[in-house]
Order: structure tokens, then C-alpha cells, then sequence
């Protein structure tokens, strides 16, 4: 069995001056360039990049054949590493992402991108549901300010709300210089 990494929705729509910038994308995307960089030194073949392409225009970002849905130049797809095109939250509704690590044997997910509150919160309570074991990298993750009625909910409050939610129970919730110093033995190890 083996480990995948899965980099969700680190699209130019999120990063400055796009169409729903969140909070601090250059140095989630950053950290994730650092994962990526890792797993194509070590374990090159499970690479996953997941791409939201906009369903509806309405929704106002990710829109298709546009600059913000493609993406991020950080973590840019090498050819021989799968795209997975979604329309939903989930990585997993109605992709093939499920059966793609399936046919390679992948039993564990190493997981980050963007947003916290939304397709990494749903991607990962979808992949346990699955019986994917997860690792979520919190600092290779971003999300933005959100507001409920009169109440504004900063991003980092946003972020560290659902990183403690999942944290456990969901996913081993660890940095990206845990997982590079400490971590990959673990995960790697145990299969």
C-alpha cells in the first residue's frame, strides 16, 4: 500500500489580485511547493493535483478557460502527475480521484491547498469516509475572512477552527517541517 499527495485548488483565483484572494496564499502555496518538491524526490508516481473548474458562472471564480482557474506557477502539474478537474467541494464528487488512487494502491493521503473552511474540510471528511487514512499540512493551507450576519470571522480564526476540528479524529494535523523533519517516516513506514 502506499501514500498520495493531494494538492487541492491552488488556483490563481485565490492568490492576489484574483477574483476570492484569501488570506496569506503565497505562503500556503509556498509550503505546499515544498511538500510537492519532496514527494517528487521520494515518491513521485502518487502525485494529485485537483483543479476546481466553475460549474455555473455565478459562482464568479474558477471560471473556465480563465488565468485565475488555472493553476498556481508555485506547484504547477509535472507531465506525468495526474490533474483531477472537480465541480463540488469534495475532491471526490463525481471525479475519478477515488478510483485513480485506488488503482494504485494508495491507502494514505497527504493533503493540502485551499480553502480550509470549505474543499480541504470537505476533502478530507470525505477521504476518511472512503477509509483513506489522512495527514492535512495546516501551514500548506489558507482560506479567507468569513462573515455571518453582522459578525466578521477572521481567516486565521476560520483556518485554525476547522484544523482543530478535523485535527484527531479526521486527519494527523501537522506542519510542512513536521512532516518533511519527523513525519514521512511515520506515514511512509507503517504501510
Amino acid at each position: 500500500m502506499s501514500v498520495a499527495l493531494i494538492l487541492v485548488d491552488i488556483q490563481n483565483d485565490y492568490f492576489p489580485n484574483g477574483k476570492m484572494e484569501l488570506s496569506n496564499p503565497v505562503t500556503a502555496a509556498a509550503n505546499a511547493a515544498k511538500v510537492l518538491e519532496w514527494f517528487r524526490q521520494n515518491n513521485k508516481d502518487n502525485i494529485f493535483h485537483v483543479q476546481h473548474i466553475a460549474s455555473e458562472a455565478g459562482l464568479g471564480f474558477f471560471l473556465p478557460n480563465t488565468e485565475g482557474a488555472e493553476i498556481n506557477e508555485s506547484v504547477l502539474p509535472l507531465e506525468h502527475e495526474s490533474v483531477i478537474i472537480k465541480h463540488a467541494p469534495n475532491s471526490f464528487f463525481k471525479t475519478e480521484l477515488e478510483s485513480k488512487l485506488k488503482e494504485n494502491g494508495v491507502t494514505k493521503l497527504v493533503i493540502c491547498g485551499m480553502m480550509t473552511h470549505m474543499c480541504i474540510d470537505a476533502t478530507v471528511r470525505a477521504a476518511v469516509e472512503l477509509g483513506f487514512e489522512c495527514t492535512l499540512i495546516e501551514n500548506a493551507c489558507a482560506t479567507k475572512d468569513l462573515v455571518y450576519q453582522d459578525r466578521v470571522v477572521a481567516a486565521e480564526q476560520v483556518h485554525y477552527a476547522f484544523i482543530s476540528a478535523l485535527n484527531g479524529i479526521y486527519a494527523n494535523v501537522v506542519s510542512t517541517e513536521d512532516l518533511l523533519q519527523k513525519e514521512s517516516n511515520t506515514i511512509f513506514n507503517n504501510n
